[in-house]
């Protein structure tokens, strides 16, 4: 991207890099008082229809409207602690279950879990089996 456009002069903020915020804001003004919309589409590698969404989202949240934000769930809402102190609870009374049994227990006390949530739950507090390796003898 260019340093300069018309008339901005981009180096006088000292920005080492436009970050993504800023890189939107100057696209968006850009497209509506200087070069137009297709140009600053060129010139800011977005598409048409992205520059009129982050367009409407700028009109309609201001600069907090072109933030990136963390996309997916923003929490755990099915592996609460309840949930997860009753997983670790069935692997250390039975270390054998499985993770399907130990989802099934949950479903019947009324707890909607996948076998893959209790996986998971079993992977990031280090409950797996542990598997013996035998090597084989040198004779």
């Amino acid at each position: 991207m260019e340093s300069t456009t018309q008339g901005f002069d981009l180096t006088k903020l000292d920005l080492p890099q436009l970050d993504a915020s800023t890189k939107k804001l100057f696209m968006i003004i850009e497209g509506i008082y200087t070069i137009g919309v297709q140009e600053s589409i060129r010139k800011y590698d977005y598409t048409e229809q992205r520059y009129y969404q982050l367009l409407k989202s700028f009109r309609k949240n201001g600069i907090e409207g072109l933030v990136n934000h963390k996309r997916g769930p923003q929490n755990n809402s099915l592996r609460t602690e309840p949930v997860i102190n009753r997983i670790i609870r069935y692997r250390f009374l039975d270390p054998q279950s499985s993770s399907q049994v130990i989802a099934q227990k949950l479903r019947q006390e009324g707890f909607h879990l996948s076998a893959r949530s209790v996986e998971r739950t079993i992977q990031e507090y280090g409950l797996q089996k542990k598997t013996l390796q035998i090597s084989p003898r040198e004779e």
